[in-house]
């Protein structure tokens, strides 16, 4: 990929930190590309965005004259489309999807109704209320293992594999102390892959083993907690299956630029959809730019590449 001359994308301003339980990872993914773009000799600024307050925020965002948001929020406010909108209102170009399809992505039941509907495979799963569990405290799993885990959040933050009834309290307290809604789903064996995309083109497969019983937060951001498997050892038509189901995913609701797609591959080799992030992580520990690397693309090129796709979505808008 050739890259562009300097001056062509303005002024960026890398968006990172935010209020949401991400708050630390996005700082790692926004330190990654802003060190990155200012070793490359492009005009970045690094901005820490502190708050969801939409007028503190809207201030700091014009006092910096940004010409263009690369944005490395993770979690609330930065993929559930509240800065999206903002962003919008102020006409500045920003990386990734829009409003709808990050509210849609962020919000895991909202998302699995539309993969059902068009025929992608998901978990089986129910939802439950925080007030309505407050007053009955009734559940009546299927059978265990189950997953919970909040409605509204990534990193696995507030996820628990739950074997056994006597654990199910305590794991419905931890995923409700994040989210007012939660999931309670099947838990299905198999081989853990995701799928990057970028610019509507699946990357290559990446497989996850994680060396502890399931790919938590400490597995996804602790060095030599887990073996990542670039591309994954798939047959071929595994391999396009996985591929197609995640830029399906993509598709679907709306994402563009970039997203990277979770999947279990079932012991039946059938592609489980669990979600769709919408702004991947992008420190050195991260899947899309592992992928994107195995793809012949380099960590510049890429948020060159998202910073180009971001113009590109501005003009069709």
């Amino acid at each position: 990929m050739e890259l562009m001359p300097k001056t062509r994308f303005g002024k960026i301003g890398v968006l990172m930190g935010g209020p949401s339980s991400e708050r630390e990872i996005s700082l790692k993914s926004g330190k990654a590309v802003y060190q990155t773009l200012s070793n490359a000799g492009y005009a970045t600024l690094a901005i820490d965005i502190r708050s969801d307050n939409a007028e503190e925020n809207i201030r700091l965002l014009k006092s910096q004259q940004i010409d263009c948001a690369f944005l490395a929020l993770h979690g609330r406010f930065g993929e559930d489309g509240q800065i999206q909108g903002l962003l919008d209102n102020l006409k500045i170009p920003y990386t990734g999807s829009g409003v709808r399809a990050s509210k849609l992505a962020m919000d895991k039941v909202a998302s699995r109704q539309i993969f059902q509907k068009h025929g992608l495979n998901v978990p089986k799963y129910s939802l439950l209320d925080k007030n309505a569990y407050h007053q009955d405290h009734r559940i009546n799993p299927a059978a265990f293992p189950l997953v919970v885990k909040p409605a509204t959040q990534g990193s696995s933050i507030g996820l628990s594999i739950v074997e056994e009834d006597e654990a199910l309290a305590e794991a419905v307290d931890a995923a409700f102390s994040f989210d007012d809604r939660i999931l309670i789903e099947e838990y299905i064996r198999g081989r853990e892959v995701t799928v990057g995309i970028l610019e509507e083109q699946a990357l290559p497969v990446i497989e996850i083993t994680p060396k502890k019983k399931f790919f938590d937060y400490e597995a996804k951001y602790q060095a030599g907690m887990t073996e990542y498997t670039v591309p994954a050892k798939l047959e071929a038509v595994l391999t396009e299956k996985v591929r197609g189901a995640g830029l399906c995913a993509h598709r679907l609701l709306g994402c563009v630029g970039c997203s990277r797609v979770d999947i279990i591959l079932s012991a039946e080799n059938i592609p489980f959809v669990l979600e769709v992030n919408t702004i991947p992580g992008l420190t050195q520990m991260s899947l899309l730019p592992k992928a994107a690397q195995t793809a012949g693309i380099d960590f510049l090129q890429l948020c060159l590449k998202l910073i180009e796709l971001a113009y590109a979505k501005e003009k069709t808008h």
